[in-house]
């Protein structure tokens, strides 16, 4: 069964939904209402897109602390999406369940508190390797070797420090995270089953309202949920074993009709 991560930005320039949610009761009520479809809520604070503001780490602990707590005492799994070392000490303080790094979790200073948590990690590759996403042109066909190289050497890293294997979930990247080529995520998703076999892992796909599914279809943000639908649910045909998205209802229902028709196999 494919596990659903629900997208909440607590951001000023998210590119989707930026300022929608930093009132704290506001993103409060959107986090119960997406954890009602979602496996676990993911919640980013400073946003990763080319060009977004730098947020300090104690900005993003005070928006993320009332929500973390709030979904703490509702019983709901959180993962907390930031690249900030001072921010991921202190969501391993309140016994998060996953921990989502951009960077693929590249300061081995924090390697001692990863190893001593609990949490799942979600380690991402991108082009840049260091903080938002960058608009670096990369031939699609070099991605799979770039990807594979960079999960062996994090994978061996965090289990030299002590990271339990079946705590690492890995994600390729997508959209700008893969470099500025238009075809790069789409090429990416193509060999999603490559990277399964190579790494015998977790996959994590992210393709929620992505630039590359927008400028495929001519579509803005408000108009991109069946683009984004159809992305992923490819991505989990090819084995994808969570899905971060803005919409787990939708997903949620469309695995429920893909399974009913699979004789509930899928």
């Amino acid at each position: 069964m494919t596990a659903l991560l629900g997208i909440l930005n607590i951001t000023e320039d998210s590119f989707s939904d930026g300022g929608k949610f930093l009132d704290p009761e506001t993103a409060r009520a959107h986090a119960l209402q997406l954890a009602k479809d979602a496996d676990a809520i993911d919640i980013g604070a400073a946003s990763s897109r080319p060009d977004a503001k730098p947020v300090p780490p104690e900005t993003e602990i005070a928006r993320m602390a009332p929500i973390v707590a709030a979904l703490r005492e509702s019983g709901v799994a959180v993962s907390v999406d930031t690249f900030a070392p001072e921010v991921q000490r202190w969501a391993l303080t309140q016994n998060v369940e996953y921990l989502n790094d951009v960077r693929g979790f590249p300061d081995p200073a924090l390697y001692p508190a990863l190893a001593a948590s609990s949490a799942k990690l979600i380690a991402m590759f991108s082009v840049e390797g260091l903080g938002p996403a960058t608009r670096i042109h990369i031939p699609p066909e070099e991605l799979l070797n770039r990807i594979s190289r960079f999960f062996e050497q994090r994978i061996a890293a965090l289990g030299a420090a002590g990271v339990a294997r079946e705590r690492i979930v890995l994600d390729p990247g997508m959209g700008l995270f893969l470099g500025s080529h238009p075809e790069a995520s789409f090429t990416v998703l193509r060999q999603l089953g490559d990277l399964k076999r190579r790494f015998a892992l977790p996959l994590l796909i992210s393709v929620s309202r992505k630039s590359f599914l927008r400028n495929l279809v001519g579509r803005q943000v408000a108009d991109i949920g069946p683009a984004t639908l159809a992305a992923e649910l490819y991505a989990v045909r090819q084995g994808a074993d969570y899905v971060r998205t803005h919409d787990p209802r939708a997903l949620k229902d469309a695995l429920a009709v893909f399974r009913a028709l699979d004789g509930n196999k899928a």
